[in-house]
């Protein structure tokens, strides 16, 4: 099928999907993991086909994000069923006003429709999205990276037999087959047929979808995510925070790109730093991380001499900017100057200073003593997550099922006239 038929078909679904009760949605949604469970060898077998045509091409830190294994699996399949568990958002009454001349007038959660997803070389992102667009009544139209195509392919031929196994039509979950460019114009200007794009993916496909795009499209993904570790920090918890936000997953937006070092602890803190991301990740044949130093940095440890745009780079890789600051102020003014408005960390045991740092900082997360990588879903206790909007009007944050709802206004009256 084209995209413009996909499209099409995709419009005949949004009314089975709208009116289909919680109940409904969930058992559907059940039936898709069972499904993605029942069909995993076949994912499998496609995913190592992308594998092998991209080994080589593509760097192992982005494989990464690409490869599949029993265990992704079968947490998608996981990930289907706590969206299935959740309050159903459709229907809620956000609003209710009774008028003095006896309009009763309630504001109500609806679905939007047909929202459209434009992702690179994430399988699972396929399984959260068909979840998520299920559960908040919404038809999905999905068109992932030429460089998963087989794997997400595979993936939804299984959401699909859940979903006729449902009595749910088929179309309600759709990948798009034009792999080229061409079919990721269409889906933003397809005015009419979309009611709302999300990119996910990397800074030139965001600022692709937001540039072009005629359909309503939501900014995701793209972090520049900083962690400050104050003067009253406790440095112990510090180096496992950092630890954990730049390499326990660097290819995804949430991992922290930036470091930033309250000049009176650098001189104690950056050298057990250095140690720990560095000397004994080499010992241990893992890959070390590449520091790169602004100048105050560089004095207390060796390392590479940052760059002019290193602070502006969403590295998605073993590379940290690092740079000693002189106070919180400071660090704040760095992250509004530098940071994309994901999540951003302090690392203190002042209160007074955390309180500045989270009113003051302008982004989607902002933690306290705590690393980054929580920014996602399932770990807000959403189910999974359809994106992770970076602005500011309709969503902000992980994207869950009150985040794919509108609302319209429903007036009830007894012949009243104006």
């Amino acid at each position: 099928m084209t995209t413009h038929e996909i499209l099409l078909a995709a419009q005949t679904a949004k009314a089975a999907l709208a009116t289909a009760g919680a109940e409904k949605k969930a058992q559907a949604l059940r039936l898709m993991a069972d499904s993605v469970l029942a069909d995993m060898d076949n994912i499998l077998a496609a995913n190592e086909q992308d594998m092998q045509a991209a080994r080589g091409v593509m760097p192992d830190v982005m494989l990464d994000r690409l490869a599949l294994d029993a265990g992704r699996v079968r947490a998608m399949a996981e990930g289907v069923c706590q969206a299935a568990a959740l309050p159903d958002p459709v229907g809620k009454v956000l609003r209710h006003v009774e008028r003095p001349n006896g309009l009763v007038i309630q504001r109500v959660s609806v679905p939007l429709g047909v929202v459209a997803i434009i992702y690179e070389s994430r399988p699972n992102v396929t399984a959260d999205a068909a979840a998520l667009a299920v559960m908040s009544g919404n038809v999905c139209v999905l068109r992932c990276g030429k460089e998963s195509w087989r794997s997400c392919n595979a993936i939804v031929r299984a959401l699909r037999a859940g979903l006729r196994q449902a009595g749910l039509p088929e179309e309600s979950v759709s990948l798009v087959q034009d792999i080229s460019r061409d079919s990721a114009r269409e889906l933003m200007s397809a005015s009419g047929l979309v009611d709302l794009l999300i990119p996910r993916g990397g800074a030139g496909l965001i600022r692709a979808c937001v540039e072009n795009a005629t359909v309503p499209c939501i900014q995701t993904g793209t972090g520049i995510c900083h962690v400050y570790v104050d003067a009253a920090a406790d440095l112990d918890k510090a180096l496992a925070i950092v630890e954990n936000a730049k390499t326990s997953r660097p290819s995804v937006c949430n991992a922290e790109e930036v470091l930033l070092v309250h000049e009176a602890v650098a001189e104690r803190f950056l050298p057990r730093l250095k140690r720990r991301l560095v000397d004994d990740r080499a010992a241990a044949g893992k890959p070390p991380v590449q520091l790169r130093l602004d100048e105050k940095a560089a004095a207390l440890i060796p390392g590479v001499p940052a760059g002019e745009r290193d602070f502006d780079t969403e590295f998605l890789d073993y590379i940290l900017a690092v740079a000693v600051v002189k106070d919180v102020n400071a660090a704040i003014a760095h992250i509004a100057a530098h940071s994309t408005g994901h999540s951003d960390a302090i690392i203190t045991e002042d209160g007074d200073a955390a309180a500045l740092f989270t009113r003051s900082v302008d982004s989607a997360a902002v933690y306290v003593n705590a690393s980054t990588r929580f920014t996602d879903g399932g770990e807000f206790g959403l189910g999974c997550e359809m994106g992770i909007s970076t602005q500011k009007l309709h969503a902000r944050g992980p994207m869950g099922l009150e985040e794919l709802c509108s609302y319209k206004y429903i007036i009830r009256g007894d012949g009243q006239i104006r």
